[in-house]
């Protein structure tokens, strides 16, 4: 697993805003395919998915 591939996908969502860090959340969740992160396995999008919430949870205080 590489570190810098991790970062840039999670610079990139984070770009675009938290609208799309949500839809993202949810869909990794219900296992829906997204086209952005298609190329990761499964433990990098478990990885993502981990990061995402907790940068999202920030907004939730």
């Amino acid at each position: 697993m590489e570190h810098e591939k991790l970062t840039h996908y999670l610079e990139v969502l984070c770009q675009s805003g938290c609208e799309t860090v949500n839809a993202t959340i949810v869909a990794i969740e219900k296992n829906q395919p997204i086209s952005f992160i298609e190329e990761l396995n499964t433990e990098e999008q478990s990885i993502v998915l981990k990061e995402l919430k907790a940068i999202m949870s920030v907004y939730d205080h």
